[in-house]
């Protein structure tokens, strides 16, 4: 069900609001997790859809399905947000360290957690806004399934999955891919902008001794989007044949051993990821990027008890390295650049607990091969009263390194990347009152951050050239987040939220400031699912309130206002026997004229069908 971490049953945990996996009515983090059974309830093809139903987040598409997809997260930047997919640190290292969400096929997630907030305490660099972790859990029982879909906008989609359990082993494997023939996104009459993807993800684990386990995790996403670009001579948006080809691969080892409920444990582990964007227009490549991160990691924690109280401790190290590799022939190869750069971390973590009181410390130490060294802090705590109602609190940091672009970017009289910044940070504070009484939960949060030495462009009237900078006034975002969950046993499960935003960053002139762009005022989203005999069905409806963003086919560029807009779904399926299921499913069922990014077109209403066998 996709309800706050708070509104999860108490048998769930949370992975990422804590080094060690918490019991969700145990954090003091604010977090959702969206669960296999809404998720294939809702039957949404792609991830970003379904994270516009988390609150505090901002998803902008720019264009139709499978477009480049951004989320900002508390009016976070869009690489401000850490993506982990089963353990594997996933932000493209080749694309400005920005999660490719549009890249995740639904058919291989099987579980979304979201905690919102700084989390650089435990995680390190892109977690300001929060952290995205995709899958999280291993398969528990044996499980075969296969879908097939089709419809509107020449939609097609096939997935499967399977997964097996032993005594002492357990494996799961998805592969989903999918296609459209999309839209037109500039305007109604020219050629549509299509995409396709394909997904694979796969995890095993081996308890080979008492204690012991091995594991293997791995994931590879491949797409290929159609978009409209730039005419070379205006440099206006214009109908074009641009697109892109974008890969992402990665694995990680694990050994873990010990008793990770009392007494010492820890765990290894190595991962390796490699990513690859390629852009055309026609048959023609005109530049690439690659990247690669590779990181070891060890940690090790120990639970014990002093009379009431019921301590955590741990201790993590951390090695990383990335590569950056950018060709062109737009140049003829003057932007052409190989770049590396390291990082060590040392983070520590002190977690005790009474039946009543929960505390927890964390702080981490990050040593950049390129900048100064940074450190993270996190403080949280968590109040039962009493009656189901909880106080919860937090302090937090965050910080972003710059990215390669950032740094090294190199576009011949246009662009040129400052290798002068520093890492940006930000630290803020949230206190939420929490709810849970039988079938009902609910929760309010507010909270406030700052933004310090934020990366911008910067650009020059006279030479027309463009570079990065570190702002040195502060960014401030604050806000509201109401949460509210009720079920009706396995019939009716619904959830809502409402955010309230405010978002600015310094003004031109001395002491004002600028409402941020792409960051809703207003948002918020309603969902429900359930089974009603052979009937199973999921629906859910968003709403993103009005928006600025930056009009660049004017010079200078203007600010424009989005409209506001609500996008309905829905999907009910008849099981015609165990094992066969019959569906249809609806998208922007009230035919919303949106735009998430200005001059890029969405697709209308659209219709689509298909069949299951077998279950996930």
């Amino acid at each position: 069900m996709l309800v706050p971490i708070l509104l999860a049953t108490a048998q769930d945990i949370v992975i990422t609001a804590s080094l060690v996996p918490e019991d969700t009515a145990s954090t003091p983090a604010s977090a959702m997790v969206l669960d296999l059974e809404t998720i294939d309830r809702l039957g949404e093809p792609l991830a970003p859809a379904l994270l516009r139903l988390t609150p505090s987040a901002s998803v902008e598409s720019s264009g139709p399905a499978g477009s480049l997809s951004q989320v900002r997260i508390r009016g976070a930047e869009a690489n401000h947000t850490l993506l982990f997919i089963d353990g594997i640190r996933a932000n493209d290292p080749a694309a400005g360290d920005i999660p490719r969400f549009e890249l995740l096929n639904a058919d291989i997630v099987s579980r979304i957690e979201v905690v919102r907030g700084p989390q650089s305490a435990l995680w390190g660099s892109d977690a300001i806004g929060g952290v995205v972790a995709i899958n999280g859990v291993a398969a528990r029982q044996p499980a075969r399934s296969a879908s097939l879909e089709g419809g509107s906008f020449g939609f097609g989609r096939i997935g499967g999955s399977a997964a097996i359990v032993s005594d002492k082993a357990e494996a799961a494997v998805a592969v989903g891919y999918q296609r459209a023939q999309g839209i037109d996104a500039f305007s109604e009459s020219g050629e549509r902008e299509g995409y396709r993807n394909l997904a694979i993800r796969a995890r095993g684990s081996w308890a080979f001794a008492p204690g012991f386990e091995l594991g293997a995790s791995g994931f590879s996403l491949a797409g290929r989007s159609e978009f409209d670009g730039f005419d070379p001579l205006t440099f206006r948006r214009a109908e074009t044949l641009d697109h892109s080809r974008n890969r992402m691969s990665a694995g990680r080892l694990w050994l873990s051993g010990g008793d990770a409920q009392r007494g010492l444990s820890g765990t290894v582990s190595a991962s390796q990821l490699g990513s690859s964007n390629r852009n055309f227009v026609g048959r023609e490549e005109i530049n690439r990027t690659s990247g690669a991160r590779r990181l070891f990691g060890g940690q090790l924690q120990y639970r014990f008890t002093t009379g009431p109280l019921r301590h955590t401790a741990v201790v993590g190290l951390e090695h990383e390295r990335e590569e950056f590799h950018a060709r062109d022939t737009l140049y003829f190869g003057a932007s052409n650049q190989d770049r590396s750069r390291s990082r060590q971390a040392m983070t520590a973590e002190w977690r005790s607990e009474l039946s009543a009181m929960i505390l927890d410390v964390a702080v981490r130490k990050d040593l950049f091969s390129a900048f100064r060294d940074s450190t993270s802090l996190r403080a949280s705590a968590l109040m039962r009263l009493g009656g189901g109602i909880s106080l919860a609190g937090s302090y937090s940091e965050g910080i972003a390194q710059p990215t390669f672009f950032d740094l090294f970017g190199f576009f011949p009289g246009t662009f040129a990347g400052n290798p002068r910044l520093r890492p940006e940070r930000s630290r803020g504070f949230e206190a939420s009152l929490r709810i849970r009484r039988g079938r009902f939960e609910a929760a309010l949060t507010g909270y406030r951050q700052r933004l310090n030495a934020e990366i911008v462009d910067v650009f020059d009237p006279t030479t027309f050239r463009a570079s990065a900078v570190n702002r040195a006034e502060s960014s401030r975002r604050s806000g509201l987040e109401a949460e509210l969950a009720w079920s009706i046993g396995g019939a009716v499960r619904l959830g809502a939220n409402y955010s309230y935003l405010r978002a600015s960053e310094p003004g031109v002139l001395p002491d004002t400031e600028l409402r941020e762009v792409r960051r809703p005022r207003h948002s918020g989203a309603v969902f429900v699912n359930g089974k009603l005999g052979r009937f199973v069905y999921g629906a859910s409806l968003a709403y993103t309130g009005a928006r600025f963003d930056n009009d660049f086919d004017m010079f200078p560029a203007r600010r424009v206002r989005l409209k506001p807009y609500w996008l309905a779904g829905a999907r009910i399926a008849y099981e015609v026997r165990p094992g066969l299921e019959l569906f249809a499913r609806a998208s922007n069922l009230f035919d919303a004229n949106y735009q998430d990014v200005f001059g890029y077109r969405t697709e209308g209403r659209g219709f689509f069908a298909g069949i299951r066998l077998g279950e996930r």
